[in-house]
């Protein structure tokens, strides 16, 4: 196996061996106000004849009316963005580390700059009164193979408003898709390791970030490029930082 995909098969042996360790603890409920019901569609992972992959994981929160209300801004999309990649951090006890450019952050592990496992180009923001998403195109990475870089695949967290479950309460439908994602190891015997390690994962890892959001608790944005912004966007509005 070529040096790059030995590193790969490595990153995701620790980003496992972190995440179990650590789960039971953030997994914690303890201070929730919303509910979380993981509501992801059968197939959630799929591979084209080309080998790109599309995984979907969702959930519907169940919240005060009130609440949602105030979480309804650009601003607080920009933190939910910033809370995944938070979480991600603490699920794998720092193995997985975020680092920001001008132009785009790094998913390192730990934190090393020339250990980027994946690689993504500056978010984009669309946002409207029932809709927001925010998209990370995949640039490179250890884990992504050569098909799949310069932006064609990427990383989304996509929440709409649903009609409310009960007077006084108000739901939200989170999904996170990675969508034309070609994984570096998915070739030969690497494609029943990707499908038995780091596809599984994946799926885990994101039902565990689904489910934390019934605490509500969104991090500070490391960039701020929306701090302030409560004022919703017209529909189609494409915001970039």
């Amino acid at each position: 196996m070529p040096k790059r995909l030995l590193v790969a098969a490595a990153a995701v042996v620790v980003f496992a061996v972190a995440f179990f360790a650590n789960a039971r603890r953030l997994l914690n409920t303890r201070g929730a106000v919303a509910r979380t019901t993981i509501r992801s569609p059968e197939e959630h992972t799929t591979t084209d004849g080309s080998g790109a992959v599309r995984s979907v994981q969702a959930a519907d929160v169940d919240l005060p009316a009130e609440a949602a209300d105030e979480i309804w801004t650009p601003m607080h999309l920009e933190r939910l963005a910033r809370t995944y990649w938070r979480f991600l951090t603490r699920i794998t006890l720092g193995a997985v580390r975020v680092r920001y450019r001008d132009d785009g952050r790094d998913v390192c592990l730990f934190g090393i700059r020339w250990l980027p496992l994946l690689t993504f180009q500056a978010p984009e923001y669309e946002m409207d009164d029932t809709r927001g998403i925010v998209r990370w195109r995949i640039e490179k990475g250890l884990l992504v193979a050569r098909q799949g870089r310069g932006g064609k695949g990427y990383l989304e967290i996509d929440v709409r408003r649903c009609p409310p479950p009960s007077r006084g309460q108000a739901r939200l439908h989170v999904e996170l898709e990675v969508a034309n994602f070609y994984p570096a190891i998915a070739s030969g015997f690497g494609r029943w390791f990707y499908a038995n390690t780091q596809s599984r994962i994946h799926v885990i890892v994101t039902h565990s970030f689904l489910r934390s959001l019934a605490r509500l608790d969104l991090a500070e944005s490391q960039v701020g490029s929306l701090v302030g912004v409560e004022d919703v966007p017209d529909p189609g509005t494409l915001i970039r930082t």
